[in-house]
């Protein structure tokens, strides 16, 4: 017989925050699950929130239904997915959010992690400059400095509507203290990254029964990460930051050769930066600048696609994807050569987002052949030369604050490390750094000198939190956003493209299968039925050099927002998401 378990209910989300036992209502995870399971997609007209889990989803719209506004309700999605979507979903590691308030108000939030001050160019190399394998992936000097915690209490306190922020966290301490049933997404999550978790002895001892990864309709209690999410609710950041958690973190990472230590955890800074803005086909977009390379390579793409009519040349016709696939090898390739932190590295982002910029690359763009040893190109203000997994949500509420938020521990469960007794995991951020000029990541993604390990500094990323705007720019149209390292961008300007040039229904652009071109490695991948035989065939002769994978092209979570504030959430079937809205 399966555990009970009290889950959080509407009235207990606002009950005195003393932590409570048993609430009004009992039970079963499995009944719970059952419930919410095939719930991807959800309509309404006061608000909506999709989330990568769906009791996550859940307790984002119940905080709405008791006068939170979108921010609230996106702080308590996001504990609730540190808690029961490991995988990304986290305490240990960073994000970005765009933001834009129903009085106009824009922020793009950068809580990205940061390096730790003992970092340096050259760490990940060994004596003779050669790139050590695995030391920035699945080590404990992969792990960069957490900035979620400190990231959306930011968020919250500049914000939020509801006033206790305890309030917002109990949801998530519920889930950690009483347990939820595993789902067979987490359940097969687990089981593939077994030998990566298996090597950690606290991490084997929350997700693993008798030696063996857990199963799906197994129960995970983690009381661990309750205790912390119990001190972050009471002590805010200093509760996570400092006192008993910062001094469980250091010991972990003293007994395991890390890196971080109390001094980096209070250092860290959370960042306010400029929303970047740009245009496709009328309608206002807004996006995630440096260190994101996301927001500049998604509007670059679609600077350079607004120079032919997708919607005249057909979904799925071999000269949209010829013109698709040149515009995604352009932008990384700029992407590689121009895109850092840019408190450390001058980014020529006005250059890069210039509608001149965009028509020069189209300009270089051939309509019968595929493009030869494509470099990086000029922007104006370019500075001379110097001597994958993430999980992501959406939010709307009735007043039109809409919220986009893209988090990650980088790799599936980070490098898989958990901090012995705060029971979070840790992330393996550093790789996103250029270990070494030329060598590619994990994601086969290269970078440069702006892009190197310098202390303090944070590394490049592909998140790609994004909202579009109606045509006269007053109401949230799109917010949309996706997991999946290199392929984010990409996933972000197919769904865009399907909705605003082929008028696809939201649900059916979400689904549509997609590709991926990234600039190197050479080959364009795609996902069953994306490319046509026919369409193929015509790119082959075209000289398009193609390669199948067999893993997904990202998992986007979106909400769609009509000009009669009709709302549709829809959660990615290629994920365990779940949308809720009412």
């Amino acid at each position: 017989m399966k555990p009970t378990v009290s889950l959080v209910t509407v009235s207990l989300l606002f009950a005195p925050i003393s932590f409570p036992g048993p609430g009004a209502e009992t039970l079963t995870g499995s009944s719970l699950e059952r419930s919410w399971r095939n719930d991807q997609k959800a309509y309404g007209r006061k608000g909506a929130v999709v989330s990568a889990h769906p009791l996550a989803s859940r307790v984002g719209l119940a905080i709405l239904k008791r006068g939170g506004n979108a921010v609230d309700a996106a702080v308590a999605t996001f504990l609730t997915l540190a808690v029961v979507h490991p995988q990304a979903g986290n305490l240990g590691g960073g994000g970005f959010v765009v933001l834009r308030m129903a009085d106009g108000r824009k922020l793009a939030l950068d809580f990205r992690e940061m390096a730790p001050l003992k970092a340096h160019p050259k760490m990940y190399q060994d004596g003779k400059g050669e790139v050590i394998p695995g030391k920035s992936l699945r080590t404990a000097q992969a792990v960069g400095v957490p900035g979620s915690p400190a990231g959306i209490y930011h968020l919250w306190k500049k914000f939020g509507k509801i006033k206790k922020w305890s309030q917002l966290v109990y949801p998530a301490h519920a889930f950690a203290e009483k347990g939820f049933e595993v789902d067979d997404f987490l359940a097969r999550s687990i089981r593939a990254k077994r030998k990566t978790l298996g090597l950690w002895p606290a991490t084997r001892e929350i997700f693993f029964r008798k030696g063996e990864p857990l199963r799906k309709g197994d129960f995970l209690i983690q009381k661990d990460l309750a205790a912390t999410l119990k001190r972050f609710a009471d002590g805010g950041p200093k509760g996570f930051y400092g006192g008993r958690t910062a001094e469980l973190f250091e010991a972990e990472m003293k007994r395991t050769k890390g890196m971080i230590t109390q001094k980096d955890l209070a250092s860290y800074v959370v960042k306010e930066r400029k929303v970047l803005e740009g245009s496709y086909r009328g309608y206002p977009i807004l996006s995630m600048p440096p260190p994101s390379s996301g927001g500049i390579a998604l509007l670059q793409m679609l600077h350079i696609l607004e120079t032919w009519s997708l919607r005249d040349l057909g979904p799925g016709s071999a000269q949209e994807l010829h013109y698709k696939i040149e515009a995604m090898r352009r932008a990384y390739a700029d992407r590689a050569r121009w895109l850092g932190d840019p408190d450390f590295f001058k980014v020529p982002i006005k250059g890069l987002l210039a509608k001149d910029y965009a028509t020069g690359l189209a300009e270089g763009i051939s309509p019968t052949q595929a493009s030869k040893g494509v470099e990086a190109g000029l922007p104006a203000g370019a500075p001379p030369e110097e001597s994958r997994e993430t999980t992501h949500f959406s939010v709307i509420d009735a007043e039109g604050n809409a919220v986009s938020c893209t988090t990650t521990l980088n790799s599936t469960f980070g490098n898989g490390q958990v901090v012995a007794g705060a029971g979070f995991l840790l992330n393996n951020e550093m790789d996103d750094f250029s270990s070494k000029p030329g060598v590619p990541n994990q994601f086969g993604l290269v970078g440069a000198k702006a892009n190197e390990i310098r202390a303090g500094k944070r590394p490049l990323s592909s998140m790609t939190p994004t909202i579009v705007l109606d045509k006269k720019g007053e109401h949230p149209y799109l917010i949309l956003g996706s997991p999946g390292g290199g392929r984010i961008i990409n996933t972000v300007l197919q769904v865009l493209i399907q909705v605003l040039d082929h008028d696809l229904p939201l649900d059916l652009a979400v689904r549509a299968p997609r590709i991926h071109q990234q600039w190197l490695p050479p080959a364009t991948y795609w996902e069953p039925l994306a490319i046509p035989a026919d369409a193929r065939r015509k790119l082959e002769g075209m000289g398009h050099l193609f390669q199948k994978r067999p893993s997904v092209i990202g998992r986007c979570q979106a909400i769609r927002r009509d000009a009669r504030g009709r709302i549709l959430a829809v959660s990615d079937p290629r994920s365990g998401g779940g949308a809720s809205a009412w």
